[in-house]
C-alpha cells in the first residue's frame, strides 16, 4: 500500500492544477537539519496503524507496541464533543503508559445523549481487540454533530480496523479512514540523526472545513508519533508551543470546531532522549506540524487558492497575532482573493478593526506572488491605481498562492498566518453537508 511518499506525489499532481508548482515542504531560504521519509505516523519505531472505511463512516487505529508517554491539544469551543471529554481524562490520569488512539469519521459525537457512554464503548471494544488496557487509549471523532453515534457501525468497524491490524500495518490506510469533506489524506514523515542514531517523527492529518483552531491544553484532528524518549511534561509544553505557532495560525472558514484534537505519542524506541537533541526535536516537529497545517489550509472546502499572511512591526506577539488572523479569517479578503482583486482596503481594514496598536500614516502593505512583489501601500500612501505597479498587483492576483505582509512599524513582534479563499463552493458544499 502506498507510503508517505507516494501519498505526497498524489497530492502534488492532485494539486498542480489548482495550486500551479507547489513548494509543498521547503520555504526559500530554509535550511532543514532532517530529511523527509516515508510511511507517517508508522515511521517511527514500534508504532503500527490501519483503518476501515465503509462510505461515510470510518474508524482508525494508531498502536504502539510499548507504553508511550502523550499529550494532547483541544478545541476551546464551550460546545465539547464526548471523545474530546473522554482523552482528556485519559490523559490527565495516565500520561506515560499509552498504547493506541482510536478515531471514527462520519459522526462527531457531540450533542448526543449518551455519546459519553457510546465514546467509552468505542475504548472498550478496542482494548479488548487489542489486549491493551482501556485507560492505555486515546479517542477522537469527527463528523456531524447531534447525531447518536451508529454503534453497531462504528463497532464493526474496530472489529475490521483491528484485524487488519493485527495482519499489516498502513498509514494510507489509517489516513483515509478518518477523511471527512477532505479531498486528500494530510500525512509526513521527518528523520533526524543524534550521535548516529535515528529519531523518526511521523504525523497525519484530517481537515477541510469548521477551520479556525484555538487549542489550549470540518474538525481539524493530527495524530503524531515519535520514537523519542521525553518527559511527559516536557512532551506537553512542546506540543502546546508548536501548535500555537502552527496549527493555531490556519483559517479556512473561521469557525472553531467542536472536536479540534492534536495528540503526539512517544515511545522511546529510538533509544535517544530529548535532552540530547532539544533544538533539533522541537525544530522538526513544527516543521511537521506546519506542513500539516498548509495541507489543511490548501485542502479548504471549495478553496483555489491559499494566502500566507505575515504581519510585522507589531507592538507585541499578541498584536501581530491577532493582525494576521483578522486578515486570514475577514471574509472580505478571503472572497477578494477569490476574485483576483487586489483590494488594499479590505486588508487594512482588517488590521484596524483587529484592536491592535497601529497608525494607518506608516504601515506598508504588500502582496507578492513569490516571485514579484508589490507595495499597494507604502508607508501610509495608497498605490495609484492607474499605474503600472498596480497592473502587475491585479496579476500577482490572479496566481494560487499569494503572500501578504503588513509592516505596522510600531516595534519588533511578528507572527505568519495561512488562509483560503471564499468560494461559490463552500458555500454548496456546507449548505448540503448534513444530507
Amino acid at each position: 500500500m502506498f507510503g508517505t511518499i507516494s501519498v505526497l506525489l498524489f497530492f502534488i499532481k492532485w494539486t498542480s492544477g489548482r495550486f500551479g508548482s507547489v513548494r509543498l515542504f521547503k520555504n526559500l531560504g530554509e535550511n532543514m537539519n532532517f530529511k523527509i521519509i516515508n510511511n507517517g505516523v508508522t515511521a517511527p519505531k514500534g508504532f503500527k496503524a490501519n483503518g476501515y472505511k465503509n462510505g461515510k463512516y470510518g474508524v482508525g487505529i494508531i498502536y504502539s507496541e510499548k507504553n508511550c508517554t502523550g499529550a494532547g491539544t483541544f478545541t476551546t469551543n464551550k460546545v465539547v464533543a464526548h471523545p474530546v471529554r473522554i482523552s482528556k481524562e485519559v490523559l490527565k490520569n495516565n500520561k506515560d503508559k499509552l498504547r493506541c488512539i482510536v478515531v471514527n469519521s462520519g459522526n462527531a459525537n457531540c450533542f448526543t445523549k449518551n455519546g459519553y457512554e457510546d465514546g467509552k464503548k468505542m475504548i472498550s471494544k478496542t482494548a479488548e481487540l487489542l489486549n491493551i488496557p482501556e485507560d492505555s487509549i486515546l479517542i477522537a471523532s469527527t463528523g456531524v454533530i447531534g447525531r447518536k453515534m451508529p454503534m453497531d457501525t462504528i463497532l464493526s468497524g474496530i472489529e475490521k480496523t483491528c484485524s487488519r491490524l493485527k495482519e499489516r500495518s498502513s498509514n494510507y490506510d489509517f489516513a483515509l479512514s478518518i477523511l471527512t469533506t477532505d479531498r486528500f489524506p494530510k500525512t509526513l514523515a521527518l528523520e533526524f540523526e543524534v550521535g548516529g542514531r535515528k529519531v523518526k517523527i511521523g504525523g497525519t492529518a484530517k481537515g477541510a472545513g469548521m477551520i479556525a483552531p484555538n487549542m489550549l491544553h470540518a474538525t481539524m484532528l493530527s495524530f503524531i508519533t515519535t520514537d523519542i524518549k521525553i518527559d511527559p511534561e516536557d512532551l506537553k509544553i512542546v506540543l502546546q508551543d508548536i501548535v500555537d505557532k502552527t496549527f493555531n495560525n490556519i483559517v479556512v472558514d473561521g469557525d472553531t470546531s467542536t472536536n479540534d484534537t492534536v495528540f503526539i505519542l512517544a515511545n522511546g524506541e529510538s533509544g535517544v532522549r530529548y535532552e540530547e537533541c532539544p533544538e533539533l526535536f522541537r525544530e522538526a516537529l513544527h516543521y511537521l506540524c506546519r506542513e500539516l497545517a498548509k495541507m489543511i489550509v490548501m485542502d479548504g472546502e471549495g478553496s483555489t487558492k491559499i494566502m500566507e499572511v505575515v504581519v510585522k512591526g507589531c507592538a507585541s506577539k499578541e498584536d501581530a497575532i491577532k493582525a494576521t488572523k483578522s486578515i486570514v479569517r475577514s471574509l472580505l479578503v478571503k472572497t477578494s482573493l477569490y476574485g483576483g482583486d487586489p483590494n488594499w482596503g479590505r486588508i487594512a481594514a482588517a488590521v484596524g478593526y483587529s484592536g491592535v496598536e497601529m497608525d494607518m500614516n506608516v504601515m506598508d502593505i504588500v502582496i507578492s506572488d513569490y516571485k514579484r512583489e508589490i507595495y499597494l501601500v507604502k508607508d501610509g500612501d495608497p498605490i495609484d491605481e492607474e499605474s503600472e505597479e498596480f497592473k502587475v498587483a491585479e496579476e500577482i492576483m490572479k496566481n494560487d498562492k499569494i503572500k501578504i505582509v503588513v509592516d505596522l512599524k510600531m516595534g519588533d513582534y511578528e507572527n505568519t498566518s495561512y488562509g483560503c479563499d471564499l468560494t461559490h463552493d463552500y458555500v454548496t458544499l456546507n449548505s448540503e453537508y448534513t444530507t
